[in-house]
């Protein structure tokens, strides 16, 4: 009998450990999902404002006084490469559910 109820008391203690560590790691899981969250919503922010910057950049450029201005040609180029290379992380941050419903700005192409 002695056997036994030192048994239980050996399984009751590795319940304990294993049931405290599979908290530690539900908990340590749910903030690191959280940051990710985060990270993905500050990425797509950097996305719509680089976007949205292009675009102003390509209206002033295509003002009269301003039409076919190296610097401002270089710039809009900038500004389009700098997009294309935020969309290339798009795998990275982006759930497969948001992807299809992701709306970011479009920029027209010069």
């Amino acid at each position: 009998m002695d056997f036994i109820s030192r048994l239980e008391m050996v399984l009751s203690l590795i319940l304990l450990v294993s049931l405290g560590i599979n908290v530690l790691l539900f908990v340590y899981s749910r903030n690191v999902a959280q940051r990710l969250v985060l990270i993905s919503q500050e990425i797509n922010d950097l996305r719509a404002a680089a976007a949205s910057f292009a675009t102003h950049v390509k209206s002033v450029y295509e003002m009269e006084m301003f039409y076919g201005d190296q610097t401002l040609q270089s710039l809009m180029d900038h500004a389009r490469s700098f997009r294309e290379y935020m969309d290339e992380f798009d795998y990275i941050y982006i759930p497969e559910e948001e992807e299809a419903d992701a709306e970011t700005p479009e920029i027209e192409e010069v």
